[in-house]
């Protein structure tokens, strides 16, 4: 009586993985292109104020924000009211002027998004727009929370 043996392929069949650096490597690319990191650090506190009807910007690299409210002290307690654009705190309010006409001059479409805090002072923000208008910088908007 003759036996059969059952015929079992020869090699073993295995996923092909010689490809997988390059796929690895082009993820790691379009994740470095497409991120954009946080380019400013607060140095005050801002808590928005909420509103009901808000417009979202869609050309975020339009907009350059100012940051009005407390100054954050090193020990976690905060000062007086300060004006911040990108990352520095401005000392003298006339230098906004010259400061947004520069931006202006590099950038016309340029929209200025106000960041105050609730509980800042009306003065300060007062101050700052008129050196908005002084600078020409008149597309101006008010960023806030949305209310619930």
């Amino acid at each position: 009586m003759a036996h059969f043996q059952k015929k079992q392929a020869g090699s073993k069949q295995e996923i092909p993985t010689s490809a997988m650096p390059d796929v690895v490597f082009m993820l790691l690319f379009f994740f470095m292109v497409t991120t954009v990191l946080r380019e400013v650090t607060l140095k005050v506190k801002v808590q928005l104020t909420q509103a009901e009807n808000i417009e979202k910007i869609e050309q975020k690299r339009l907009v350059s924000y100012i940051y009005i409210g407390p100054e954050r002290l090193p020990n976690g307690q905060l000062g007086e009211d300060k004006v911040q654009i990108d990352d520095s705190i401005i000392e003298d309010i006339g230098a906004i002027r010259t400061i947004m006409y520069d931006k202006l001059l590099e950038e016309q479409r340029m929209i200025v998004s106000l960041r105050v805090d609730e509980e800042s002072e009306f003065g300060l923000l007062t101050d700052v727009q008129e050196e908005l208008k002084q600078a020409s910088a008149f597309r101006v908007n008010y960023s806030t929370r949305r209310e619930n």
